[in-house]
């Protein structure tokens, strides 16, 4: 048996003593620009989160949002080279990738609990946790993460139910997911899901895998599911289409960065 590959990326709250050398990830309004540099070199003085640290690396992101916060020093051109956190996926490693969507993530929570919910008071750093703290009623505020189930359902022919959200902004079919409910289960959401959205009923309920969604704050929970009985019935408030597709015969599908292309491309491949 060999040993797992050493853990690149350690979340953080402070820096061990033996770190060395820097990246930052710079944010601005979902964009995300990575350098190899220190946050005071690139914009000294703008809000700067420790994440942790990369290889050994001290980690930061810089949050370009809001009033007051100076621009980036150095190449004019810099602030241009920022992209969407999607269009970033391809062009690094996906531990950068990641990284840059912990970023987001942790810039867009701090952005949105500087005040208590619970009173209105301006929150503070919680010493020794990633929290924030209201410092008036005591309530801590932890980065959020919204679970959502995604389920690639077979028939017992071996056709795949694909659905195309009426939000797509392209004619490309997905795996049916939706939102964990308060007091579900991850499997009990799944089928809730299912049978609003496309109106069948499962049998077996499989966990495959998870992942990470920063759009802004989601995990996505994958699952694979065997059809047990019912006609596609759309809920036409969400769904615009949904149809079972043969793995030889697919229309457009989901990139790879995402789970819903996992879930597919492993189907293909018992499939074909």
């Amino acid at each position: 048996m060999t040993d797992p590959p050493p853990t690149r990326f350690v979340p953080l709250l402070e820096l061990p003593d033996d770190w060395s050398g820097a990246v930052t990830v710079i944010v601005r309004d979902g964009h995300v620009l990575l350098l190899d540099e220190h946050p005071e070199d690139v914009a000294p003085g703008a809000p700067t989160l420790l994440l942790g640290t990369l290889d050994g690396a001290g980690c930061w992101a810089i949050d370009l949002d809001g009033d007051g916060i100076p621009d980036l020093v150095g190449d004019p051109d810099l602030a241009d080279a920022l992209i969407p956190l999607l269009s970033l996926h391809g062009r690094v490693d996906d531990v950068r990738w990641t990284l840059a969507g912990r970023a987001v993530q942790l810039v867009e929570w701090e952005r949105t609990h500087r005040f208590c919910g619970r009173c209105g008071t301006p929150t503070e750093e919680a010493p020794g946790e990633r929290a924030r703290r209201c410092p008036e009623c005591g309530l801590f505020a932890f980065p959020r993460l919204a679970p959502a189930v995604i389920v690639l359902i077979e028939r017992d022919d071996g056709a795949a139910l694909l659905a195309r959200n009426r939000t797509f902004p392209m004619p490309m079919y997905s795996c049916v997911a939706g939102f964990v409910e308060p007091g579900e289960t991850l499997e009990e959401a799944v089928r809730r899901e299912v049978l609003e959205e496309v109106g069948v009923e499962l049998a077996e309920v499989r966990y495959v895998a998870s992942q990470p969604w920063p759009f802004p704050h989601s995990l996505m929970i994958g699952f694979e599911a065997r059809w047990a009985s019912g006609d596609i019935v759309v809920d036409e408030t969400e769904i615009a289409d949904a149809q079972w597709f043969r793995a030889d015969d697919l229309p457009m599908v989901p990139p790879p960065v995402s789970i819903a292309r996992t879930l597919i491309d492993r189907w293909v491949s018992r499939s074909l």
